[in-house]
């Protein structure tokens, strides 16, 4: 079993991780333990480890850390294991995953799995595959506010303060992005929206309910349009979200769709998986087909 283990990720639950290679070993299981170094270094080690034949690798981090370790494993029948260090854990949760060292280390013992379809956001000329550059996401793509957000949220508040360090990162960037709208497309059908989540699972954020009706095993997506723009709307949806009604808050709008356009010229940014994903224009795809993950 090799295990992948991102320090940075993990730092603030390492024991964890410690405490679940401590079981294994008592109970003679082999184990390799990885660690990058590098963003992109997760998807490497994965995807040398399932050429080599591995029927199970373990991501221990965050969500960004899974994503990697997925996007390693694609094509490939090698099993994904997760170890959940993160700040958020949101695939955790969304699969219902234990946290608790013991029942964490019976889980990758036992290997019952069920299937995750992953998305594929891509840029570049066209935002096609062929064309551009292409990253896999397990939960969600955001584009707007959100993922502006993300992408200058240091890892050092991060590291200090946990979730609480999204709303600090909030209120600091309310008077500074300018929530131009956005133009997409939804199997063909333009629209607009002040911001864009596209979800494979129901969770947002942690425990939080943004898609009710994703299902994360199936192709497709639940894409969660806002069209209040403004910095008033954005701390509206802020704080719908603790509060678990940030589905239902006004000016949420669902829509399912296999295929989303982000368009325009006017780029907005973009994050995967709480991870900054570059700026629009991208389209969003399914990967090519479903990914095992170890429950328990």
């Amino acid at each position: 079993m090799i295990i992948v283990f991102n320090p940075v990720a993990g730092r603030r639950r390492a024991q964890l991780l410690w405490r679940v290679l401590d079981i294994m070993v008592a109970n003679g299981i082999r184990i390799e333990l990885a660690e990058t170094t590098r963003r992109g270094h997760a998807e490497a080690i994965a995807r040398t480890a399932a050429r080599a034949g591995s029927t199970l690798v373990v991501a221990a981090g965050g969500d960004g850390t899974l994503a990697e370790v997925a996007n390693g494993l694609m094509g490939s029948a090698t099993r994904l294991g997760v170890i959940p260090l993160g700040t958020a854990n949101v695939l955790a949760h969304e699969l219902n995953l234990p946290f608790a060292s013991a029942a964490v280390a019976a889980a990758l013992a036992f290997g019952r799995t069920r299937p995750l379809w992953p998305g594929i956001c891509s840029s570049g000329p066209g935002a096609s595959q062929d064309g551009g550059t292409a990253r896999l996401f397990v939960q969600m793509l955001g584009v707007g506010f959100d993922a502006h957000v993300v992408a200058h949220l240091s890892v050092q508040l991060k590291r200090a303060i946990g979730r609480a360090a999204y709303a600090l990162q909030t209120l600091r960037e309310l008077p500074r992005y300018d929530f131009a709208p956005i133009r997409l497309r939804l199997d063909g059908t333009e629209t607009e929206a002040a911001s864009a989540i596209v979800s494979k699972g129901r969770l947002y954020a942690g425990t939080y309910t943004l898609a009710p009706d994703a299902r994360p095993g199936e192709p497709g997506f639940s894409v969660a349009l806002f069209q209040h723009a403004g910095p008033w709307s954005a701390l509206m949806y802020g704080a719908a979200l603790p509060l678990d009604q940030l589905f239902r808050a006004p000016g949420v709008r669902h829509v399912r769709a296999s295929r989303i356009d982000f368009i325009g010229n006017h780029p907005a940014p973009a994050q995967a998986d709480g991870d900054p994903s570059g700026y629009t224009p991208l389209s969003v795809t399914d990967a090519p087909g479903p990914i095992q993950v170890v429950v328990g």
